[in-house]
């Protein structure tokens, strides 16, 4: 299995912007596809964003379309999501993810490996 490490969260004022890091080691990471999930407390963990394995096809949950980007190198094992525009409903912990196939990527259940998570914080 893939291991995952997120990193770049942080505490934002609304309008700003936050770019994340995930980085991942083990077996070869283009053969995943990744994904981007939030939490905020007391809510179920969310879908925010999946890129397919060579980049060339992403999706976006409707809440973050023309704000936020995902994008990989699969050189550098690293897969980001930029973040403009924040709002305070951004504020969760943010999670990485990994996955074999490129279906059902909005379903948390669909994906095997998963880092530890970065605070996201976006205040009004």
């Amino acid at each position: 299995q893939v291991q995952l490490v997120e990193s770049g969260g942080g505490l934002v004022q609304a309008g700003g912007s936050l770019r994340l890091s995930c980085a991942a080691s083990g077996p070869t990471f283009s053969n995943y596809v990744m994904g981007w999930f939030h939490q905020a407390p007391g809510k179920e963990r969310e879908f925010v964003a999946a890129i397919s394995r060579s980049g060339g096809s992403t999706y976006y949950a409707d809440s973050v379309k023309g704000r936020f980007t995902i994008s990989r190198d699969n050189a550098k094992n690293t897969v980001a999501l930029q973040m403009n525009s924040l709002k305070p409903e951004d504020t969760a912990v943010y999670y990485c993810a990994a996955k074999r196939e490129y279906a059902s990527v909005d379903d948390t259940t669909t994906y095997h490996s998963w880092g530890q998570g970065t605070q996201v914080t976006v205040s009004s």
